[in-house]
């Protein structure tokens, strides 16, 4: 499969802002989440897998007791794309039902 095309910096904003728990590192969308305890970020981490794995595009994901980090990049295209976007409101969908 083709790697995704990468966005340009206006679209990267534009869509930035419609996520505003996410910040931008570079060629990165970065997000920290507390949930209301290791249960619950399980929870959040199986549904994100749910969806990661429908989509083949899967993040980083780093558990520390209750508290969640996810860092996405395509990394086939050197940076961001819609791919990640799309799997940021996942991500968002998932830490509000499952957090």
């Amino acid at each position: 499969m083709p790697a995704a095309p990468l966005l340009a910096e206006s679209e990267i904003t534009r869509l930035l802002a419609s996520l505003p728990d996410w910040t931008r590192d570079g060629g990165t969308l970065r997000r920290t989440a507390e949930t209301s305890g290791f249960p619950a970020a399980i929870r959040v981490v199986d549904a994100v897998a749910e969806q990661a794995e429908a989509m083949d595009h899967h993040p980083d994901i780093d558990i520390r007791w209750r508290t969640l980090h996810f860092a996405l990049s395509t990394h086939s295209a050197g940076g961001l794309t819609a791919l990640d976007f799309a799997l940021a409101a996942r991500i968002d969908q998932a830490l509000a039902v499952h957090g």
